[in-house]
């Protein structure tokens, strides 16, 4: 039995160990192909944490990014409202160059009226002063006491009321007495005429616009107003009246009556289109329509403006108010 069992010792052993190899194998393929799976399980981690780590990094960009953004748009609206009060300031400034302007025009209207007047006068007392000098044959042979026989109270002058001594300021026609005016001095133009009213003549129309320019200045716009209507009533054919209806305008304008305001422009532009007003009647005619909403009309009248005085401080004015509302003007011409 010993020596059988020793025989059968090996072929037992034998087959003990045979059985066991597939085990042995399939564990160790097992053990490496877990290992895989955890290797690719921590490759997977790592990648989901450096993705994480990048959509961190990419949020913290974009949200710099819009407050970024938010910053320029409160930028970009500080400018745009600089930017429009500026222009607003600017246009203001221009409105007012362009009333001095105008105030200086009305005055240099003004200073032609006196000096042409003042240059009749001289020539009236030249001629009254050549005709007194040269002597006719009724005075050559009168007596040498003749003079004597002038009034008492003529005093040594001996021109006549009408010389220089009775000379009066420019926008005041020297009057006689009872208040009639002095046909010597009489003016010549009869746009300038007093005109015979049923409450009696009318003063000069140099002398009721100067009155109504003043009240204006003065703010006074009911008195100016009503006095720049007496004065279009009584002279209409006088080119100042187209300045008196300018101020009307302006009056009108400044009241928000933009539709009165349109109407008093259009008789400038209509009824005296030699008038300096024209350029700044346009300009503010176009204003008006704009205040009405009638954008289109306002641009038409602009871009007139334009057109028609290139180089005027009121196309100045045009292009900076077309510029405002976005519509694209043509560069100034130069001259």
């Amino acid at each position: 039995m010993l020596l059988r069992f020793s025989r059968l010792a090996p072929l037992v052993f034998s087959l003990a160990l045979f059985p066991a190899s597939p085990a042995f194998a399939v564990s160790k393929d097992m053990i490496q192909l877990q290992t895989q799976i955890q290797q690719l399980q921590d490759s997977v981690a790592r990648l989901q944490q450096s993705n994480d780590e990048r959509a961190g990094v990419l949020k913290d960009l974009v949200q710099q990014t819009a407050d970024q953004t938010g910053k320029m748009a409160g930028t970009v609206d500080l400018l745009q409202h600089q930017l429009q009060t500026q222009q607003e300031a600017g246009g203001g400034k221009l409105d007012q160059v362009s009333g001095q302007v105008q105030s200086l025009n009305d005055s240099l209207d003004e200073i032609k009226t006196r000096l042409g007047r003042l240059e009749k006068l001289v020539q009236q007392v030249q001629s009254q002063q050549q005709s007194i000098g040269s002597p006719s044959p009724s005075t050559s042979s009168a007596p040498l006491s003749a003079p004597s026989a002038a009034p008492a109270d003529s005093g040594t002058n001996s021109l006549p009321a009408s010389g220089p001594t009775s000379l009066a300021p420019a926008d005041t026609l020297p009057t006689r007495r009872g208040g009639k005016p002095s046909a010597a001095v009489a003016p010549e133009n009869s746009l300038n005429a007093p005109q015979t009213t049923p409450n009696g003549p009318n003063p000069p129309a140099d002398q009721l616009y100067k009155t109504a320019l003043g009240d204006y200045m003065a703010a006074k716009y009911g008195l100016a107003e009503a006095e720049f209507t007496d004065l279009t009533r009584a002279y209409p054919d006088n080119p100042l009246s187209g300045n008196a209806f300018y101020y009307q305008g302006e009056m009108d304008y400044r009241g928000a009556r933009y539709g009165a305001a349109i109407k008093d422009y259009d008789r400038v532009l209509e009824q005296y289109p030699e008038s300096n007003k024209v350029p700044a009647a346009h300009l503010h005619k176009g204003q008006a329509l704009i205040q009405l909403k009638q954008n289109d009309a306002g641009v038409r009248e602009l871009r007139s403006l334009i057109q028609r005085f290139p180089n005027s401080p009121e196309a100045l004015q045009a292009r900076s108010k077309l510029s405002g509302l976005g519509i694209p003007v043509r560069p100034r011409v130069s001259e």
